[in-house]
């Protein structure tokens, strides 16, 4: 049986600061695999379109980067929440109670010191539309050139441009909001 000396905040916290760090590393993984994923996903539709010649098989393609996209836009957030949570909150609360103002973790705060941080973010932006809403533009006006769309899969399309466009603005909208 476990006694009150036993289990102290310091270790509490610390157990959190371990789960937290496990899960942002798998997020990382996660994400990271995302756009191999999502590649090899557009390869797939591209090849099938032309070798089909049916244009119509293009509108799979917006569908499968929205999907994959939410997805790697949702886990990316949760990688810098976890990442603002332990800088702001859990290491300033570990600092206090080993008698140190500030955070124990100098790692989470020293690698956003750096003079290329900035432009990083905005390149990952660039590759952040370009896979998640160009390509997917690009195969939409592709179908629609084709002119073989019917009145279901023109509103199909009409419908993924909205879908492409709202996940563009959230990709922006992130990417300018984070910390």
């Amino acid at each position: 049986m476990a006694t009150t000396g036993d289990v102290t905040i310091g270790k509490l916290l610390m157990a959190e600061y371990d789960r937290l760090k496990e899960e942002q590393k798998t997020r990382i993984g996660f994400r990271d695999n995302l756009l191999y994923v999502t590649l090899a996903a557009m390869v797939t539709v591209l090849i099938g379109a032309a070798q089909a010649h049916h244009a119509v098989l293009l509108l799979a393609l917006p569908v499968v980067t929205c999907v994959l996209g939410w997805t790697y836009l949702a886990n990316d957030q949760k990688i810098s929440a976890i990442g603002r949570y332990v800088r702001t909150d859990l290491g300033p609360r570990l600092g206090d109670l080993a008698g140190e103002p500030g955070s124990p973790f100098g790692w989470e705060v020293a690698h956003r010191g750096d003079i290329r941080r900035k432009q990083r973010k905005i390149i990952q932006c660039a590759v952040d539309l370009i896979t998640f809403s160009a390509v997917p533009l690009a195969a939409l006006v592709a179908f629609w050139l084709c002119g073989t769309g019917g009145v279901l899969p023109v509103t199909a399309s009409i419908l993924e441009l909205l879908a492409v466009t709202i996940l563009a603005a959230q990709i922006v909208l992130y990417a300018e909001s984070a910390p």
